[in-house]
């Protein structure tokens, strides 16, 4: 495929935007090469300055659950224009949204939105601290929470020491009051517990994890941490920017029946938008300002755009009750489709699902953590990201993302998918 222009286009960006990208992981620094620039995406195709078009996989990391443009959330959004783009004041949209999050996930009572999974993380977490009057929390090692200063924090040399940070510009201070644990092990959590008594306000944690790649919590590890978070008066935060509507019309909360104190969303909420929210318990909720002393604001939260965009969005996943088996049914037919594939050249590479979110790992090892998923070859899947793109598939520019299917991937789509991933491996392997 011809990139010309796409190779003009970066070098020109990065003159004028550090490393040429608004977001890290577009620099295709993880699997080499130059980022594709699209211009315009429809259904479960993207197209790129050079007029190259794809079948693919990303998304925009998740909320496109229809793919691109499906025509009832674009006459949303238009309808929505012509009354203005924002006010800075309330709009009756603000409590539509509301009651119908709160309807489709149960465990959420009160709900505020904002911009940004990250400004819904960091939210969820002032929260919970002001809700309990305690300053640590516990993370996960491999889970992404945004990129506020005190989520990026990496393990120290075991599970039971404080975290350090993984980027400059973060202090030691904000480290101090993260506390690192294994994913998927419980025992990891009450070490960290025991040894900080009375000292810590939430744990947070992506029930199902979309950025170390695919990889679901055990329903054992996940009720273990809701009875120790309720024994230990602790609030248990939920991220589900990625999987909320994405696995379930009440998100991985309704897939493994387990309720959390405070919820984190983003993405779909907006049907594409850049929007965010966090909701949970009425009395968490409530701690914040204007009602309780937890200070949290945003002058474009709520906006009319991303709230009827969002709203047009969840309303369809209301009122289509097939939706999620449709989606089942795809994704599983991709997956089989590659482990077949697989299953003829002899490998047994780890893949991960649930619902229409998966990831292939190039390892043979079971992953099931951090740890594990880093045994996959990273360099060997950017060999594979290229060589899929050759064929017309665009997926994650990085091992350790997911792939999303929408209800726009057709059987013909997810065909041309299978072969070229049979193809691809075989010229690899």
């Amino acid at each position: 495929m011809n990139y010309t222009k796409s190779e003009k286009l970066f070098e020109e960006a990065k003159k004028y935007i550090p490393g040429g990208v608004n977001s890290p992981v577009r620099a295709f620094n993880a699997v080499g090469g130059t980022p594709l620039f699209i211009e315009r995406g429809e259904g479960c195709r993207i197209f790129d300055a050079d007029k190259n078009e794809y079948i693919e996989y990303i998304g925009s990391w998740g909320p496109h659950l229809f793919g691109h443009n499906p025509k009832f959330i674009l006459d949303a959004l238009k309808s929505s224009l012509e009354n203005g783009t924002s006010f800075g004041a309330p709009t009756e949209l603000e409590i539509k949204m509301a009651k119908i999050i709160s309807e489709l996930v149960p465990s959420i009572e009160k709900i505020r939105m904002v911009n940004s999974g990250t400004e819904a993380t960091m939210s969820a977490i002032r929260a919970a601290r002001g809700f309990t009057n305690r300053n640590k929390f516990i993370k996960f090692e491999g889970c992404y929470h945004g990129h506020a200063d005190y989520f990026l924090i990496k393990a120290g040399s075991g599970a039971l020491t404080f975290g350090v940070p993984t980027s400059p510009g973060v202090t030691a201070a904000n480290a101090a009051d993260t506390l690192v644990a294994d994913y998927n092990d419980i025992n990891s959590v009450k070490s960290l517990i025991q040894e900080n008594k009375n000292e810590i306000a939430a744990i947070i944690i992506e029930p199902i994890a979309g950025n170390m790649g695919v990889i679901p919590a055990s329903n054992d590890f996940l009720s273990e941490l809701r009875e120790i978070c309720t024994e230990e008066g602790i609030v248990l935060i939920f991220d589900e920017v990625m999987s909320g509507f994405r696995v379930a019309k009440g998100g991985a909360q309704e897939v493994y029946g387990i309720a959390p104190d405070i919820t984190t969303f983003g993405k779909i909420i907006g049907g594409g938008l850049p929007v965010g929210a966090f909701g949970g318990r009425k009395d968490i909720m409530d701690t914040l300002a204007p009602v309780g002393p937890v200070y949290q604001a945003g002058t474009l939260s709520g906006n009319p755009l991303a709230m009827s965009a969002g709203l047009a969005a969840l309303t369809h996943i209301k009122e289509n009750e097939n939706l999620y088996n449709v989606l089942e049914k795809k994704s599983k037919y991709l997956e089989d489709g590659f482990k077949e594939n697989m299953k003829k050249l002899n490998k047994s590479y780890a893949m991960t699902r649930v619902g229409s979110m998966s990831c292939l790992f190039f390892t043979e090892e079971h992953v099931n953590n951090f740890a594990s998923a880093l045994t996959s070859d990273a360099k060997l899947y950017g060999q594979y990201f290229h060589k899929m793109l050759e064929k017309g598939i665009y997926l994650a520019p990085a091992q350790f993302e997911s792939m999303f299917i929408s209800t726009a991937h057709t059987t013909e789509d997810l065909d041309k998918t299978i072969e070229a991933n049979y193809s691809s491996l075989k010229e690899l392997l």
